[in-house]
């Protein structure tokens, strides 16, 4: 019997990093085509991320890209599991996490699967996948949160810990601005910011989560037979 083993730190950051190119790559071909304005997202608002990679080439390379990182979404999530299961003194801890990994993954190719595509039902599709898919990852960000108190102290805890609590003070501005701001234009631009926002906030979450890994030098076995 042979074994090989793979650092298991670069899934999460390939997690945190791939969503970020795909995204700022469909902006930039999207604005280079003339289907969106130029302005700084991220401050003005003037566009969403699924507006930025709707149309043209840009749509195509988000696609390309988000497909195959949600189902590396879900492999991480198995991986989280996995890691409490031999790390933690309490056995079951987290194990909600693949349910919610599977959850996240299947609603992130939902919406990427119909990215782009017109009408009300798949414009229904689109927005049920992303808004469940951002639930879902949050949750499951918040069962690992809950979980590390078990384990050994690491500085990025705390910083995970921050990260969660600004997605959810972007989360109550949100609700607070589409229930207060009357001005639609207003509004969808306030939303737009937030989206962006969040999107940073979460690449920073899985970026930590690499970072604990790293420091942990957890790895994955993989097994095979002597030829």
């Amino acid at each position: 019997m042979r074994h090989a083993s793979l650092p298991l730190w670069p899934l999460a950051l390939a997690c945190a990093l791939l969503p970020v190119i795909a995204t700022h790559v469909a902006w930039w071909l999207s604005l280079g085509d003339g289907h969106i304005p130029f302005c700084i997202p991220y401050l003005e608002g003037c566009t969403s991320i699924s507006r930025a990679a709707r149309h043209g080439l840009g749509n195509h390379v988000f696609r390309a890209v988000m497909l195959p990182t949600a189902m590396l979404q879900i492999l991480l999530w198995l991986g989280a599991w996995l890691w409490l299961r031999q790390a933690h003194p309490r056995p079951g801890t987290g194990g909600s996490l693949p349910l919610l990994g599977l959850a996240a993954g299947v609603f992130l190719i939902l919406y990427g699967t119909f990215l782009g595509t017109e009408g009300d039902v798949y414009r229904l599709l689109r927005r049920y996948g992303v808004i469940v898919y951002f639930a879902a990852t949050y949750i499951a960000q918040l069962v690992l949160q809950r979980a590390l108190r078990g384990l050994p102290p690491h500085p990025s805890r705390g910083a995970m810990l921050a990260v969660c609590l600004a997605m959810l003070g972007l989360g109550l501005v949100s609700t607070a601005v589409s229930a207060l701001v009357g001005d639609e234009g207003l509004k969808d631009r306030w939303e737009n910011v937030l989206e962006w926002n969040l999107g940073v906030l979460l690449t920073a979450w899985f970026c930590l989560l690499a970072w604990r890994w790293r420091s942990a030098g957890l790895r994955l076995f993989l097994y095979g037979r002597e030829g």
